[in-house]
């Protein structure tokens, strides 16, 4: 099996270092990471185990090489970009969208029929270059055809991440995955990255008070979306995410954090500015999603802070 990465950043890479002792895997990735894991290996740490791995790595995708799986792990900024670079490439074969976020499947579905979502709640963190530490779980992988469905090629793709010993599950409801991925993303994300807090500080009162306006919201715009969560009310998912959620991933800080920190776009517009839009859409008030959106654009007009730029966290 032949398996491609295009914007392999840490979650990318390590998934990369993860599956290539099951299959040829090439990750389209930044010059000095593709030019240590060519010269050295990554190197994988943490949760998902320790090693050095060693698998094509370069800027650019192999020319006249076809692939039976593609994964995309760029931010959910980049994808259209990453699309149309690529756009021959897609359509012949399996393409797997690995975001945060609402559209990325979409923007994806417009250059391919064959579209397979993901989620990942799985906290990575650079520690140097081609060096990641994989640092908490929230939950499964989940593979499925978008919007729904299960068939071979995601059996097979769910196969292989199996054989690599990672957490995975098929699911036939994907965009219901994804919708309930977002509402952990829009309740902590954003409040993570502005507060520059790990996510178990977010159960303080004053910092849950706003998570509960933020999840009322988003849950609201996902029902009128037809997204079919498990959760009958905001109030279900928000024991869920105090019990479960919070607790596995307490000590992570948001990937929001470092892309302000780096003076990179952040992903706002694809997490509560979703909510947002939707919101609009459907005549549903969003007005807690609509301010931390504005709070981050303001952040992200600033000037990063160079005493962080050695440290980069990815995912959740």
């Amino acid at each position: 099996m032949r398996l491609l990465i295009l914007g392999a950043g840490a979650v990318g890479l390590s998934l990369a270092a993860r599956l290539s002792p099951h299959c040829q895997v090439h990750a389209v990735c930044r010059p000095q990471h593709a030019a240590r894991i060519t010269r050295e290996g990554f190197t994988l740490r943490g949760i998902w185990g320790g090693g050095r791995y060693r698998f094509a790595a370069g800027p650019e995708a192999p020319q006249g090489v076809t692939f039976d799986y593609c994964l995309i792990t760029c931010k959910s900024q980049q994808t259209r970009a990453v699309c149309e670079q690529y756009r021959k490439l897609l359509g012949n074969c399996e393409v797997v969208s690995l975001h945060n976020g609402i559209g990325n499947e979409e923007i994806i579905g417009e250059y391919t029929a064959r579209v397979i979502g993901g989620t990942i709640i799985t906290g990575f963190e650079w520690r140097d270059n081609a060096e990641v530490e994989v640092t908490v779980e929230a939950g499964p992988i989940r593979l499925g055809r978008f919007p729904e469905g299960l068939d071979p090629a995601v059996q097979r793709l769910v196969g292989l991440f199996q054989a690599a010993g990672l957490n995975v599950e098929g699911s036939d409801t994907i965009r219901a995955n994804l919708w309930a991925k977002t509402l952990y993303n829009c309740a902590l994300n954003p409040l993570g990255a502005i507060t520059g807090v790990a996510y178990g500080e977010l159960a303080d009162v004053n910092a849950w008070r706003v998570i509960e306006r933020v999840v009322a919201e988003a849950h609201a715009v996902s029902v009128a979306e037809g997204a079919g969560l498990p959760w009958p009310t905001p109030g279900a998912y928000l024991d869920y995410l105090r019990e479960v959620q919070l607790p596995a991933t307490a000590g992570h800080h948001s990937s929001m954090l470092q892309d302000l920190r780096r003076g990179r776009e952040t992903e706002i517009d694809f997490i509560n500015g979703a909510v947002s839009r939707l919101g609009r859409r459907h005549t549903i008030a969003t007005p807690a999603n609509d301010m931390l959106v504005d709070m981050i654009r303001f952040q992200s007009g600033r000037r990063p802070t160079p005493s962080t730029e050695g440290r980069g966290y990815g995912a959740c």
